[in-house]
């Protein structure tokens, strides 16, 4: 599946398995998947540290997606990570 013609989009697929990192470069987890809601695309978190976290996936929170580094960076309000 060719990837999408708009920089910001990306399929699933490309998704999965990458890292997830803080803008500060802490390691939070993996994205085990991606959730389709009504207000906004969520990434899935296998944390780290162990469980699950909800992120949405919008710019002011995940500023960059790097799949030539294999990375996902995010700057997440406090206790996000911790619902």
């Amino acid at each position: 599946m060719p990837p999408p013609d708009d920089p910001d989009e990306f399929h699933d697929h490309q998704l999965v398995g990458l890292r997830v990192v803080s803008v500060g470069g802490s390691d939070l987890g993996t994205v085990a998947r991606i959730d389709h809601a009504p207000a906004s695309d969520l990434i899935v978190l296998d944390k780290s540290d162990g469980g699950t976290a909800l992120i949405p996936f919008v710019r002011q929170i995940v500023p960059t997606v790097d799949l030539a580094g294999g990375r996902v960076v995010v700057d997440p309000p406090e206790g996000l990570l911790d619902l």
